[in-house]
């Protein structure tokens, strides 16, 4: 049986990381990204995508160390902001899935480098 072809939604994606769909499923942040792209859509929840985050130590391991820190720091304005039911000016979830995708995109360019 074929299905259909189905199309990526990256309307609520940054354009800087729309490219990296094309191939990024051979890569080591692929199911942190796909993670962060159903958290956008509300298809999953923020307790979900921060646990699978933590969980990525051989990631992270490749990793410079401060990139540890500032995601840890991350998720937890992130599992901070989910508390509110509206956008807070201290914890807009929307500027900081931004941040967080701002993150994956440089941490797999150092990934790349190494």
């Amino acid at each position: 049986m074929d299905f259909p072809a189905q199309k990526s939604d990256t309307s609520q994606r940054p354009a800087s990381s729309a490219a990296a769909l094309v191939s990024h499923a051979d890569k080591p942040l692929a199911p942190l990204q796909t993670a962060l792209d159903a958290l956008r859509r509300g298809e999953s929840r923020v307790a979900a995508f921060s646990a699978l985050a933590q969980a990525q130590s051989a990631v992270l391991a490749a990793l410079p160390p401060r990139y540890a820190t500032v995601l840890m720091q991350l998720l937890t304005s992130l599992e901070s902001s989910a508390l509110f039911t509206e956008e807070s000016c201290s914890f807009s979830q929307v500027d900081l899935l931004d941040k967080l995708q701002m993150w994956l995109d440089k941490a797999a360019a150092e990934l790349e480098k190494a």
